[in-house]
């Protein structure tokens, strides 16, 4: 198997899940009466360019389905976390009626109705049909396709280079990331902006998050190797922000390599973090599968042991860190009773892999369970101010980066 992005020889494995299926694979009933597929969860790391990537095994159309069941706007922590975004980004670039404005995985248009709000033109590129269902119904035009180099020249062609690129999450999830950061090149206007955000290499490993790891993240991305992507295309960071959401996450500032705009000290000044903190060296790599392990057994004999005293437990969150965790701890109904998740796609459906089924929030308060365990505890305070477990005695525990009681 080669690099994705500089074709090197991939010898060394990072991290090693079994086999799941894909994370955001939600079942129907009858689905649990046919057989359901499985791939490798495996991660290996390139000596060359020290990028994190999946091994091979399928094409984005079969993780991207047109029935995908992610909607950014489930989230209200997200929601707020995208308005202040564009204010943001609106003042610092002076965007206007007369700017353009692409997203890229844009989603159920969570982010651009913020844009169309302030008259600022834009235009989302989303494939898959659900989100972008949603996306027009409030008004946010959507070309559905995945984002390459062959959409940029036809953005490119017909007058359509942007101001300011922006894609949240969606960097780790291309399979080509060469086409799709050549794409943003080709795309982006003279003197415009690209505006990536996604989570920091650096902070899975320092904190255990190894079930952030599923088959639709083909890459996990440290900023000295997007540095190095970006510059293979044409491309120079300026600037970079460390901001909260996805347990650690960077936001970088790119632009034409040729831009007037100088490289700040914050970009230089995390460049050499990573260094110290041995992105560069294979030695930090090599050790995070136990550490991974650790975080799995301890969450499963906290699970085992609850049980044995005759407790309940349910889960709170169908999100693919739950399913990734499940899976490779190999969890079924007999130790978690049910899962609950306030997306409507969801509800009603089952986990991959587990079967739990998946209920609407307001089970929680019908069933009662001792323990709910939160399973995107990146938002775990939003969960705890939404769901008031303690009035019958329950309690909130998380698994990842260790095993913690919320309450």
């Amino acid at each position: 198997m080669k690099c994705r992005h500089c074709q090197n020889n991939l010898q060394h494995v990072f991290l090693d899940l079994g086999f799941a299926p894909p994370s955001n694979d939600y079942l129907t009933k009858d689905d649990l009466c046919t057989p359901e597929k499985t791939f490798p969860l495996k991660l290996y790391v390139c000596d060359g360019c020290w990028l994190v990537q999946t091994q091979d095994y399928s094409r984005a159309n079969e993780l991207f389905s047109k029935d995908y069941a992610y909607f950014s706007s489930t989230s209200k922590s997200w929601l707020d976390h995208s308005a202040r975004y564009v204010e943001k980004i609106s003042k610092d670039l002076g965007l206007s009626k007369n700017s353009f404005v692409i997203e890229v995985a844009s989603n159920d248009g969570y982010l651009l109705k913020n844009f169309i709000k302030s008259g600022v033109p834009c235009l989302g590129i989303e494939p898959t049909d659900s989100t972008a269902d949603a996306a027009e119904k409030i008004g946010v035009p959507v070309l559905r396709q995945f984002f390459g180099v062959k959409v940029a020249r036809e953005l490119a062609t017909s007058g359509k280079k942007a101001d300011l690129i922006c894609g949240n999450n969606v960097y780790a999830h291309v399979p080509d990331i060469n086409d799709f950061t050549e794409g943003l090149k080709i795309a982006l206007k003279e003197g415009g902006v690209v505006n990536l955000e996604f989570p920091h290499l650096m902070r899975l490993i320092e904190n255990n998050q190894f079930d952030t790891v599923y088959h639709e993240h083909f890459s996990y991305l440290s900023l000295s190797t997007v540095t190095e992507i970006f510059s293979s295309v044409g491309l120079r960071i300026f600037d970079v922000e460390e901001i909260s959401t996805h347990g650690g996450s960077l936001r970088i500032y790119g632009c034409h390599a040729d831009d007037e705009r100088p490289t700040t000290n914050t970009v230089i000044e995390l460049l050499a973090e990573e260094v110290r903190f041995g992105l560069k060296a294979l030695t930090v790599y090599q050790s995070f599968q136990a550490k991974a392990n650790k975080v799995k057994n301890d969450f499963l004999t906290f699970l085992i042991d609850q049980k044995r005293l005759g407790k309940s437990i349910a889960s709170y969150g169908a999100a693919a860190k739950g399913n990734t965790l499940m899976n490779y701890a190999g969890l079924k109904n007999d130790l978690i009773d049910f899962v609950c998740d306030a997306a409507p796609s969801k509800q009603n459906k089952y986990m991959p892999g587990s079967h739990l089924p998946i209920f609407h929030p307001s089970e929680l308060a019908n069933r009662k369970p001792d323990w709910v365990v939160i399973f995107p505890w990146n938002i775990s305070k939003e969960v705890q101010e939404q769901e008031n477990i303690a009035k019958w005695g329950g309690k909130f525990v998380v698994a990842v980066p260790k095993l913690r009681v919320l309450n």
